[in-house]
């Protein structure tokens, strides 16, 4: 009898206790000092693009503010259909896939140099840094009149100290207006590219790298299927920041050519459509053609970055 009711009394479940409503005064208050910035957020970012929309889609010309009518999709089939407007989508193209592509070899070479050690080592990684941080406007600036200029610039010194008085002093910005654009945007951009991929060569597994040479395989060989695989997911990641940005960009266009020679971008071309053609509905359409380029970019990168650290986590 009493082995009956210890059985019992094993195999009964315990009672547990009734699960208690959430507490929505507690959720609010832990939420409540994340509200200011939301609403600041909101503010600064969402109702100006929500204007701009609306905008876009009226035939509104700042000289002729009282007669402005609703255009519906008019303006979004000129942005697409205007010739400087479609070349303009074309030189952003070309910039953007020149600058990324060429940024990243190169910071692929400076990753695999600077992955290796060496004596100053953190020297030359903080110098290669500093291009990076300097203000867009402040590095096409150094570039036009520091490396460009064909009377006082270091091209056009470095030419004439090798070749005397009779080298070549090419104007670079008038006879290679967009190759001028695109070195200024590598200069700047190969060090974020090259930190990219060294973050991601130092996550390398140092124990299969050794394996792989302990079988006789060498540099190259380890390079290609080992290092390269690896570094895939970074490489995406690197293309497709600098995409976003370099689609974005305006600076070193509007500093070095203002637009001319066939530079003109497709944020230079908003830039000039609205200030100084007035057109505020047909800018407002190509304002929103370039955000919704960006927004496709930056939901492929938020994706890579998603698997980054899902990837990280699995080996952890």
């Amino acid at each position: 009898m009493t082995v009956t009711t210890s059985a019992a009394r094993v195999t009964a479940p315990a009672a547990r206790p009734a699960p208690r409503p959430p507490n929505r005064m507690r959720a609010w208050v832990t939420r409540a000092p994340l509200l200011p910035a939301l609403i600041f957020m909101i503010v600064v970012t969402q109702l100006p693009f929500v204007a701009t929309l609306v905008i876009s889609f009226y035939d509104w010309n700042a000289l002729y503010p009282d007669d402005r009518h609703f255009a519906g999709f008019a303006n979004y089939a000129e942005v697409l259909s205007t010739p400087e407007l479609r070349r303009s989508v074309g030189t952003t193209v070309v910039l953007t896939a020149t600058v990324v592509l060429v940024s990243l070899v190169l910071g692929l070479v400076l990753a695999l140099l600077l992955d290796r050690r060496f004596r100053g080592r953190a020297a030359v990684r903080t110098m290669l840094i500093a291009p990076f941080l300097l203000v867009p406007i402040a590095a096409a600036l150094l570039w036009k009149h520091v490396l460009y200029n064909p009377e006082y610039g270091l091209f056009n010194g470095i030419l004439r100290w090798i070749g005397g008085d009779t080298a070549i002093q090419p104007d670079w910005i008038s006879e290679m207006p967009l190759p001028a654009v695109a070195a200024s945007l590598i200069w700047q951009w190969t060090p974020f590219m090259t930190l990219i991929l060294l973050a991601g060569l130092q996550s390398r597994d140092p124990e299969l790298v050794e394996a792989a040479r302990m079988d006789g395989a060498n540099e190259w060989q380890v390079f290609v299927h080992i290092t390269l695989p690896h570094l895939r997911r970074y490489l995406e990641l690197s293309v497709l920041l600098g995409s976003i940005y370099i689609v974005q960009n305006f600076d070193a266009v509007y500093t070095i050519t203002s637009g001319g020679l066939g530079t003109a971008n497709l944020p230079y071309t908003v830039y000039q459509t609205f200030y100084q053609a007035h057109e505020n509905g047909l800018a407002s359409a190509a304002g929103v053609i370039v955000v919704i380029g960006s927004l496709i970019l930056a939901t492929f990168a938020l994706r890579v970055v998603s698997s980054l650290f899902r990837a990280e986590v699995s080996r952890r």
